[in-house]
């Protein structure tokens, strides 16, 4: 139970945070000038969302007024690393067992992309190449490369 319980706090905070984010990189990208503090103050007062959560989010942003992403937040680093293990193992424990969890899923895909520096999805890249001729870049060259895939 604890496992569940923790994992929904995780998929929780990582929800918050991607949101967030959103906002706010909408805010850069078209001079909104969005209030993060005030947005997280707003929902807290709201009739649907209410989470005692927004009130640490506000913390955060009151603390760090040009935070790049919540999870950067040294509160949040602290709140996510107490219960990502937990969001593994169900995850592992649902996917053994036939039970869809897309959501859990996609949270902690988000979070693996997001605190990661190489991903497999680099693989779409040679793929996108392969199939289109897209071109991709190296890890250990600059530049772009383009591999005729059907001599190798």
């Amino acid at each position: 139970m604890k496992m569940a319980e923790e994992a929904l706090y995780f998929g929780f905070l990582v929800s918050y945070a991607q949101g967030m984010h959103l906002l706010a990189e909408a805010s850069s990208e078209y001079g909104y000038e969005l209030p993060m503090v005030a947005i997280a103050k707003i929902w807290r007062e709201g009739c649907i969302i209410r989470a005692a959560l927004l009130e640490d989010i506000a913390q955060a942003y009151q603390e760090e007024p040009h935070l790049k992403h919540l999870l950067l937040a040294p509160s949040f680093v602290a709140k996510v690393q107490s219960c990502v293990a937990s969001t593994r193992s169900l995850l592992s424990y649902s996917i053994s067992n036939g039970i869809s969890l897309p959501a859990l899923s996609t949270t902690l895909l988000y979070f693996e992309c997001f605190t990661s520096r190489r991903m497999p999805t680099n693989m779409i890249q040679a793929q996108r190449d392969y199939f289109g001729s897209h071109t991709y870049e190296r890890t250990d060259r600059e530049g772009t490369f383009h591999t005729k895939w059907s001599k190798i």
